[in-house]
Parts: C-alpha cells; structure tokens; sequence
C-alpha cells in the first residue's frame, strides 16, 4: 500500500480555509480537522476573543490559524474581511458556511422579524460569503471548494420550533446545488454537509422549546460529535473529492433510518 498516496489525498497543505463561526462546536471541530491536515485556517467568527484564544491554542499546537472578527449577516463587513482575508493571506481555496443561529419557536409564536433574522444569518450570511471565496477564487484561477453546513432537519422534522430554522437551512441546500452549477466552469466545488443533533454550545444555548420526541432519540450509531462533521468536511475539501460537487451528505448517526 502507498501511504505517501493516501496522504496527498488529504493535503491541504498550502492551502488558505475560512471557516465561519469557526471558534467553537461544529466549527472548532471543522477548523481544527483542516489544520491538521495543513491548511492555514482563518477562525472567522462574530467572537473575536473566542476566535484569537482558539486560533493560540491551535498555533500553539504547530497548526496555521488566524482569527478574525466576522459578522456575516453584514454585507459590508463581509467584503471588507474577504478583501482584507486575499490581500494578507492569499485568495481562500477553501469556504466553509458554518456559522448559524438556532433559536427555536413554535408556527404560532414566530413573528416575521423572528423569520427574517433567522434567513438573514443562516441563509443570506452564507449567500454573502459564498459570493465574495467564489470571485476570489475565480480570480485566483486554481479552483476551490466550498462546504455549506446545512442540517438534517431539512430531511425530516426533529422537535417543534424549528420551522425558520430548517427553511433557511433548506435554503441554503438549495443555494449549493445552483452555486454548484454555476461555479463548475471554475473548478469550484460545492457540497452540503447535513448534521444530525450535535451537542454544540449553540445547540445547548438555543432558546425555545427543549427538544422532544424524536429529538430525544439515540442516533443507532451513537451521537455524533464536531469531529464526525469536521471529517466529512476533510473529504469534500480535501483532492480526494476533486470530481464531487452538487452532493448532500448526512451526517446523523444513522438517525434518519430509524
């Protein structure tokens, strides 16, 4: 067996990944799994001392991480990182649209504004920094990738509360396979990652009604950790997945088969 094959298969080594909401829960695991693999991780996250204390950890380790301050739910925010992330870093290789909000609320107590803010970050933050990696990319000419973190929730309901939450997730599905489609002349990938539960502190901290009924239930295959979703995230970023694009793949334990 080459193991020196294996490896490239997996080398992210020169390489610049963004990854949103990236210093912590699913995030972490995500910027944590591309460092490893030899990425240079930008830790973009609307916590900036969440984001430069994970960033040390992960240097401090031998990794390449930078933090920076990123609220995706403001456009011109995310044009000025993006342009400041290609002046200083180099044009990102890698996207990955993770950073999200999960506040929980029943068809009858969700107001409009509740709507709007829930598709304003889960769904137009991630459109926003989808755009900006793909010009970047674009210019660049070297192709790339880009991973939307979406949700199984999309597939089947999981607990009330969920209605904003899982229609701007459902959007964002739908957003990768038309930015798949669009990006394909420029050798730029895009895949969906649907997590299954995964006790996050977003998860944890999420307001609304507890999660009931099939939420309650144990994945076959046990619950899934940030790790598990940071491995998948590995594949459709890595040279492995150089022919995947338009794809949808759940992460859930094994969830959805029972």
């Amino acid at each position: 067996m080459n193991n020196s094959l294996l490896i490239q298969l997996f080398d992210l080594s020169g390489r610049v990944a963004i990854v949103t909401g990236g210093a912590s829960g699913i995030g972490a695991g995500i910027s944590c799994q591309l460092a490893i693999a030899g990425a240079t991780v930008i830790v973009a996250d609307i916590d900036i001392s969440a984001g430069q204390s994970f960033a040390k950890e992960l240097c401090s380790e031998g990794a390449s991480a930078i933090a920076i301050q990123l609220d995706i739910s403001n456009e011109d925010v995310v044009k000025s990182c993006f342009e400041d992330i290609s002046r200083e870093h180099g044009a990102p290789w890698i996207l990955v649209n993770n950073a999200g909000i999960q506040n929980r609320k029943g068809m009858f107590e969700i107001s409009g504004d509740d709507w709007d803010a829930m598709q304003k970050v889960n769904l137009r933050g991630a459109f926003l920094c989808l755009r900006e990696a793909a010009e970047l990319m674009k210019y660049e000419g070297q192709g790339g990738r880009i991973i939307n973190i979406s949700s199984a929730s999309i597939r089947h309901p999981t607990t009330e509360g969920l209605a904003a939450y899982a229609a701007s997730k459902g959007g964002l599905a739908s957003l990768s396979q038309n930015a798949a489609f669009e990006l394909l002349e420029h050798n730029i990938t895009v895949n969906t990652i649907l997590p299954g539960g995964v006790m996050t502190p977003g998860a944890l901290g999420a307001t609304g009604p507890a999660p009931s009924a099939a939420a309650q239930r144990r994945p076959p295959l046990g619950q899934c950790t940030p790790e598990d979703i940071a491995m998948a995230t590995l594949f459709f970023a890595s040279p492995a997945a150089q022919h995947i694009t338009a794809q949808q793949l759940a992460v859930d334990g094994g969830w959805q088969l029972t």
